[in-house]
């Protein structure tokens, strides 16, 4: 059993942007040479998350209102107070924390067992264009 740890860098807008990372994923994937096994996908910050979905411009947009509905970001919140001189962002740790940092995905024959219409997707939920940092582990043969 071999693990192999790769990064991905992504630049973001902030405020709920939805990014396809699933060429970069399989990229890397293919420069690791394993056949069998499975990624773990880890985004370091508490402001973002990764997760699956059909990656499609309806989506998208349904995505992003459900979660303004879920979690308002002009709603006052203990975070936003609780520190001196915070920056106002408690709704995107919130939002994070409901999607989570990490995702697993296993792979045969090289490829991810990703069904037609899912693509893998980092949601930055941060106020502020970020540079976003992911780690890629794949451990396999």
């Amino acid at each position: 059993m071999k693990t192999i740890t790769k990064f991905i860098d992504v630049s973001t807008k902030g405020n709920n942007d939805i990014i396809d990372i699933t060429y970069e994923v399989k990229e890397k994937l293919r420069e690791s040479k394993l056949e069998e096994g499975s990624v773990l996908l880890f985004i370091t910050g508490s402001t973002a998350a990764l997760t699956t979905m059909e990656y499609e411009p309806g989506q998208i947009q349904d995505l992003k209102e459900v979660v303004d509905k879920l979690i308002p970001h002009n709603k006052t919140y203990a975070h936003n107070h609780s520190m001196s001189g915070s920056d106002g962002n408690a709704h995107s740790h919130l939002r994070a924390s409901l999607f989570k940092a990490d995702l697993t995905i296993p792979f045969v024959d090289s490829e991810l067992l990703l069904g037609t219409w899912q693509q893998i997707v980092l949601i930055d939920f941060d106020i502020y264009p970020r540079q976003r940092k992911i780690a890629v582990q794949f451990t396999g043969e």
